[in-house]
């Protein structure tokens, strides 16, 4: 079954950017190593400190743009409900 990811990403500024995505991993290797233009780039977002996870692509999409419609307190205390230390979730995935 084909899973999907709301993810919220960060940076040391504490920058929020929230996506969707239907490989979480390969999703954070391009933010860290900013091969996508925009945003994540500009701003230095490299790290991953809040997922979901849902096998429907549209209920998916929807979270995305809920979340992104949040107010910024409202996206911190999502982050610190489920990651209170912020920590970097995908530290370890790209380990050598």
């Amino acid at each position: 079954m084909k899973q999907y990811y709301v993810y919220i990403m960060t940076n040391n500024s504490r920058t929020l950017y929230t996506g969707v995505t239907d490989d979480l991993v390969r999703r954070v290797y391009e933010h860290r190593n900013k091969l996508i233009e925009g945003f994540t780039r500009k701003y230095n977002i490299a790290r991953l400190v809040y997922y979901e996870i849902t096998s429907d692509v549209r209920a998916a999409i929807q979270r995305e743009k809920q979340i992104k419609g949040w107010l910024r307190k409202k996206k911190i205390a999502l982050i610190e409900a489920a990651n209170p230390e912020w920590k970097d979730l995908g530290e370890r995935w790209y380990e050598e």
